[in-house]
This record gives structure tokens, C-alpha cells and sequence, in this order.
């Protein structure tokens, strides 16, 4: 296991020392600092009663559907939204996800999705994205890889120039 932080009240024992979630015991998880810093960014939702299967917890692919929102927020706020890519014709396309399922979230747990960028190839780039509990337990956690789409020729092209800085500080 991953060594304990100094983040008072939160187990961290998923986490690695770069990833120091701050805890706010009024408002949950308010800030979450990181390798990437300001490209980082957290969401918090509550699971509801239709998210749960027959053995009383969040069924698994619900999760990918937290993970999918977690990353549209990632987008908007990093200048990467739909709305910014489709005025360049671009879009993105998820074409891996790998996940772990760490431990169970039921009806009513208020959840943390963290995403992060962790690196950027030519075509493609990997987001980092952790499900965090109200009580900073990991949950989930997962690893994805999106390539940029030409949206007219349907096919991978080329990140531009200025995705470099989104992902500067990850690639180091």
C-alpha cells in the first residue's frame, strides 16, 4: 500500500504522494492539488437509488458513467469542451479504459471523480481519474486514453500545439 499523507482525516492509502486530497469537513473535498496542479480537477455527485444492482451497491457500469462525467468537466475547464473542439472540426474518442474497483459506494455516499492529465502522445493523450468517497477512500480508479477525431475525415489526427501546456507538467 501507498505510504500514509499529511491530510488530516483522509485515508490515503491508495494515493500517492502527489495526489494530497484536501479535505473540508463542511464541504467534502474542495481542492485537490497534484502533479498536473491546475489541470486537475474533481466533481462531486451522490449516488442515487436507480445507480444500485441487486446486491445493494453502485453497479460497475455505473462508474464508467461517473468517470465519463468527470472527464466532460475536465474538457469544459480546460479548454477542451465540445463545444471548443466541434468549432474545429475536432472531437475526441475514447479508445481504452482501464479500470480497478477498489471497494463498494452505495445509495447516498457523496463521491469525488478526480481527473488529471498524466501524458500526451502524438494523436492521443491519458487522463488519470480516481473515484474518491466522502471519506477520501479510493473507490475506483482508472486510466484513459483518448485520441483527437477529424470530424469530417473520421480519423486520428495530430494534438495541436497548444495541448502542450495541458500536459507540461504531467510529461515531466
Amino acid at each position: 500500500m501507498g505510504r500514509r499523507l499529511p491530510c488530516p482525516g483522509i485515508d490515503l492509502k491508495y494515493l500517492t504522494p502527489i495526489r494530497c486530497l484536501v479535505y473540508n469537513e463542511k464541504h467534502g473535498i474542495s481542492q485537490v492539488k497534484g502533479a498536473s496542479g491546475e489541470m486537475e480537477r474533481s466533481i462531486e455527485i451522490e449516488v442515487r437509488s436507480t445507480e444500485i444492482d441487486e446486491l445493494g451497491h453502485v453497479n460497475n457500469a455505473k462508474y464508467l458513467e461517473y468517470l465519463e462525467w468527470g472527464r466532460e468537466d475536465w474538457y469544459d475547464r480546460t479548454g477542451l469542451g465540445a463545444e471548443q473542439l466541434s468549432a474545429k472540426n475536432l472531437g475526441t474518442v475514447l479508445v481504452h479504459l482501464k479500470i480497478n474497483y477498489r471497494r463498494e459506494a452505495r445509495k447516498g455516499d457523496r463521491l469525488h471523480i478526480v481527473t488529471r492529465p498524466k501524458r500526451k502522445g502524438n494523436t492521443s493523450f491519458v487522463l488519470e481519474q480516481d473515484i474518491v468517497n466522502e471519506n477520501g477512500q479510493l473507490v475506483a480508479d482508472a486510466e484513459v486514453t483518448v485520441v483527437l477525431f477529424d470530424l469530417t475525415k473520421r480519423k486520428s489526427v495530430p494534438l495541436p500545439a497548444e495541448f502542450g501546456p495541458i500536459f507540461e507538467e504531467a510529461n515531466d
